[in-house]
């Protein structure tokens, strides 16, 4: 099947931050035959098949590698009551709950007397096909845990500047609970058999878009992926709800607000008077009025916002600050005194974390924030004080 001479519609925001590679890689998805539309993130930077940061628009068909490997990466903010200001006098004791109370690393488990308990493993869809009741298990063994590389449970204080309805808070310096992380081995593995599927399917197309084969949504492969990664999107949002649920029954604290939000998935929306398939892939849902959260890194800021409904943004906005730095160039620039400065200088201190995921390794977020202002509002500001990660 031929790709378009000419691609779809995309807008580019925060050009300035984003490199060629990048622009490359959307210019090569929005060619694709089932494209209709796409949009560039500001945190955009270079992915499998499409750029993290990146938005599609599919007509009749999803695209595995466009929803990525870690199916419903998401993030999740816990708000109490309690001010801001209780972090330091607790500083040890929030510190200890973090150790003992999460796991972090590829192929973590917790032991047989340690599990957490949800209904989302109760859900029927485990048992849809062989693959997905293979990875029940796999499922409940690492309910409760996170992934490695930029995936964190952090410590921190939530700034909200006015009093807010839809958060149900009045202003002021709130203790919060921020992690970041997705569906674990079960959507690795999930991700990967689909899109091998879907590229044997489609063995026809140009190498330089062979990762986003697609799956037509009307064929028997294409409504068991969409299945399989809405029961890995569920499971996604169980996992970070028992780890917020541990960390909050250890420290004996009860919630004042919650807010949560996927940024790898794929939604059946409405645009432009079509029903289309957007996939975000490290992209934020920024619909009217949408809540989400677009995190800095370990040593920076991040941003509770709400969303504009940008139509030309297929109603999305940024993840993250995104990548300056690839792992490998930050391993060869940054050193661990370097990281330790920057972090004491702002107060942070840092459980695990590897080089790869150095501050600097990173844009910087307040520009990121900036570069988007025609498609969120700020609410709040969430400043880390002790970040947990995989070591």
């Amino acid at each position: 099947m031929t790709l378009r001479e000419n691609p779809v519609p995309f807008r580019i925001w925060g050009e300035q931050f984003i490199d060629e590679a990048s622009t490359e890689q959307m210019e090569d998805a929005a060619r694709l035959p089932i494209a209709v539309k796409g949009a560039l993130m500001p945190d955009a930077h270079v992915g499998y098949g499409l750029p993290i940061g990146g938005v599609l628009a599919t007509e009749g068909a999803v695209i595995p590698y466009a929803v990525g490997v870690d199916i419903a990466c998401r993030m999740r903010m816990t708000i109490f009551s309690e001010k801001g200001s209780a972090i330091q006098g607790q500083r040890g004791r929030l510190e200890k709950v973090l150790k003992e109370e999460t796991r972090f690393g590829a192929g973590v488990e917790w032991s047989a007397s340690e599990r957490g308990d949800h209904e989302v493993l109760d859900d029927s869809a485990w048992a849809a096909d062989d693959l997905l009741r293979r990875l029940k298990d796999k499922a409940y063994k690492q309910l409760g845990t996170s992934g490695s590389g930029n995936h964190f449970v952090e410590w921190g204080v939530f700034d909200l500047p006015e009093a807010d309805d839809q958060l149900g808070l009045q202003a002021g310096s709130y203790l919060a609970l921020l992690s970041h992380s997705g569906s674990r081995g079960a959507g690795y593995q999930i991700a990967n058999h689909y899109s091998r599927l879907a590229m044997d399917l489609h063995p026809e197309l140009d190498k330089s878009v062979k990762h986003l084969a697609w799956l037509d949504l009307d064929s028997e492969e294409g409504q068991a992926y969409w299945q399989a990664m809405q029961l890995a999107g569920r499971y996604a949002a169980a996992n970070h709800e028992v780890i917020h649920e541990r960390i909050a029954r250890a420290v004996n604290l009860k919630p004042a607000a919650v807010i949560e939000n996927h940024h790898n998935f794929a939604w059946k929306e409405k645009h432009d008077g079509k029903t289309v398939v957007v996939h975000r892939k490290g992209a934020t849902p920024a619909g009217p009025g949408v809540l989400g959260i677009i995190p800095g890194s370990m040593g920076d800021a991040g941003y509770v916002v709400r969303g504009k409904g940008n139509a030309d943004a297929l109603n999305s906005a940024a993840h993250g600050a995104g990548r300056v730095l690839s792992r490998t160039q930050a391993k060869k620039t940054v050193t661990r005194s370097m990281i330790k400065k920057y972090l004491d200088e702002r107060g942070i201190t840092l459980i695990g974390g590897g080089i790869d995921e150095a501050p600097m390794a990173y844009k910087r977020i307040d520009d990121i924030i900036a570069a988007q202002s025609d498609l969120i509002d700020v609410v709040g500001k969430f400043t880390p004080r002790i970040v947990r990660m995989d070591s």
